[in-house]
């Protein structure tokens, strides 16, 4: 029988309804195998991760649960795996810090509403199709904060490693923090943090091979290894439990409310939403550009393809579910979303698996918790984080360009020192203000035929032929209001130079807009050139700038023509005579 045709309209924000049709046995047995190692993986990074949020552990199992039915319903990925990362962790605790203290119900309240707020700009966001607006956050300025972020969770997370205080909003204050307080050290703390420690990053590396090695199939080395840390929260909380170290001074999570996630809902105080509007944009955009990335990535391998303004809309209803049930911000993980793609998920069904999954632990294993050390979740923390961290892209930005690396290099410094809000802002706002310095500058180049040929080249860069009574000029950026006045005062001084001219062409193949300031701008250039006795030409000038510019009286003032190619105006404008071969002066 065949299933009814989806409108359209209906099936964009819908897309179960697209992959669920064709859903069947072996889509589901793979998706079950996936959702039982993500499940094996996420609930000691839940725990981890509400706990470097600043909140109770138990938010961290409801910020993992209903968030992937919500996104298994809306989002476009087959294998993205939403919930609590580090980085929008820090950014939750940074934002709700700000408003209220640790513990308290107001700091769980502001969370809640963080996240509800984050959802419904995600949401709107997506309906509008406004997903290009996450572009002003380059890839280099989101490598630069994930490497500061996770040097500063990874240095938060020592206090629990060494068992002592240690507060502060940016690295420089966690470390003098963890300086004044490291003679209270807790040895046993000490142990236990560094043991789970170290015993993670060799589970990483070197038990899968170990695993292969001993003869386990891949499928259950790979299970075994993703199940190492939930075997470092069980050793060390049986032994906390056997040898009563809560007794000694070792920092226990203590009780862990049992069962399912309670119904909750967002503050609607305008005077909360106005403080956490500009976190809400931040964690938005930050996770979205995060989730996007990654879910690209693993279409890609398999040919198919996400739609990013469906993938708004998708995180923004996993982060409102996560408001409704006690939870706080989520986004798409770059770790278990691999792991998930690895471990052979085919459908979005396996992060609804993944959910019931937590949901059974919610209520099976709780009660199992009270005994677990916090540092052996400090060093989970610890070991995901700092494979975030990569100064690499110091080196590769200054290498290719020093204006990224720039923007990098602000963006690491200000969040290590100055804290991870103003750490994004300061990148994105250095990223923009580049964009229009080097925009407001564009490349123009004097350009003459190459002998034999129809195509014209930078003199400065090729040996061509030029005219001596022709200037050709190619432009090499759209035209607007903030480079307007850098084009004339360019053209006046080439001008002014040449005695023996009678015509300037102006190259268009890369002029894809010219807005109004622009056209006046273009519009002087023609009167100014009447005066002394030189005509205004166009070339190559596309299509839809050429119906703007017939919208206006432009051409009936143009002194000139407009020719389809650059060849063909040299053809009719170059004088026999005045033909001279340029060659190669310098690089440029």
């Amino acid at each position: 029988m065949q299933l009814p045709a989806i409108p359209p309209s209906i099936a964009r924000f819908f897309p179960i309804l697209q992959w669920g049709r064709t859903y069947n046995k072996d889509a589901a047995t793979n998706d079950l195998v996936a959702a039982v190692i993500v499940t094996i993986m996420l609930i000691p990074q839940s725990l981890a991760y509400a706990l470097l949020a600043g909140l109770p552990a138990e938010m961290g199992l409801y910020a993992s649960i209903l968030p992937l039915v919500a996104y298994a319903i809306f989002g476009t990925s087959r294998a993205l795996a939403v919930g609590p990362v580090a980085v929008v962790s820090l950014m939750t605790a940074a934002a709700v810090g700000n408003i209220a203290a640790q513990g308290t119900p107001e700091y769980i309240a502001a969370a809640i509403t963080l996240a509800f707020l984050s959802g419904l700009f995600l949401v709107v966001l997506g309906v509008f199709r406004l997903g290009f607006l996450a572009n002003f956050l380059s890839h280099p300025v989101i490598a630069g904060f994930i490497t500061a972020s996770g040097l500063i969770i990874a240095a938060s997370q020592l206090k629990h490693i060494f068992g002592i205080k240690g507060d502060g909003h940016n690295l420089f204050e966690l470390l003098v923090s963890l300086g004044e307080h490291l003679g209270e050290t807790n040895w046993i703390t000490l142990v236990i943090g560094v043991a789970s420690t170290a015993f993670l990053f060799w589970v990483r590396k070197g038990l899968k091979p170990l695993l292969l090695k001993q003869g386990l199939k891949p499928r259950m080395a790979d299970i075994l290894a993703k199940a190492g840390p939930v075997a470092a929260v069980a050793v060390t909380t049986l032994t906390a439990f056997v040898f009563d170290l809560g007794a000694h001074g070792v920092a226990l999570v203590g009780d862990v409310p049992q069962g399912l996630p309670p119904l909750s809902l967002p503050s609607f105080s305008p005077s909360l939403w106005l403080d956490l509007a500009g976190s809400a944009v931040l964690i938005s955009i930050i996770g979205f550009v995060e989730s996007v990335s990654v879910a690209q990535t693993l279409a890609a391998k398999k040919r198919q393809r996400i739609d990013p303004d469906q993938e708004l809309v998708g995180l923004g209803a996993a982060n409102v579910a996560a408001a409704v049930t006690g939870g706080y911000p989520v986004t798409g993980g770059f770790a278990r979303s691999v792991v998930n793609f690895d471990a052979g998920a085919e459908t979005p069904a396996a992060g609804a698996y993944t959910a019931v999954g937590l949901a059974i632990a919610t209520i099976v294993l709780t009660p199992l918790l009270a005994f677990l050390p916090k540092a052996t979740l400090a060093a989970t923390i610890i070991v995901a984080v700092l494979s975030l961290v990569d100064f690499s892209i110091l080196k590769k930005t200054w290498t290719y360009r020093k204006a990224d690396f720039l923007a990098v290099a602000a963006t690491i410094l200000v969040t290590l020192f100055l804290g991870v809000e103003l750490g994004v802002s300061a990148g994105v706002g250095l990223s923009v203000l580049i964009h229009l310095y080097q925009s407001s500058k564009p490349h123009m180049a004097v350009v003459g035929q190459v002998p034999g040929t129809e195509h014209f080249r930078n003199v400065l860069r090729h040996e061509v032929v030029t005219d001596r009574h022709v200037l050709s000029l190619r432009v090499d950026e759209s035209l607007y209001f903030a480079n307007a006045r850098y084009l004339e005062d360019r053209l006046y001084d080439m001008v002014a130079k040449r005695k023996e001219l009678k015509h300037v062409v102006l190259m268009c193949p890369a002029v894809n807009a010219i807005d109004m300031s622009a056209l006046e701008s273009l519009e002087a250039i023609n009167q100014r050139l009447k005066d002394i006795g030189v005509k205004l030409h166009l070339s190559e000038v596309k299509g839809p700038v050429m119906d703007r510019l017939k919208r206006t009286d432009f051409f009936h003032h143009l002194t000139g023509k407009v020719f389809l190619s650059q060849h063909q105006a040299m053809a009719e404008l170059s004088t026999p005579g005045a033909q001279e071969t340029r060659r190669i002066a310098s690089a440029a």
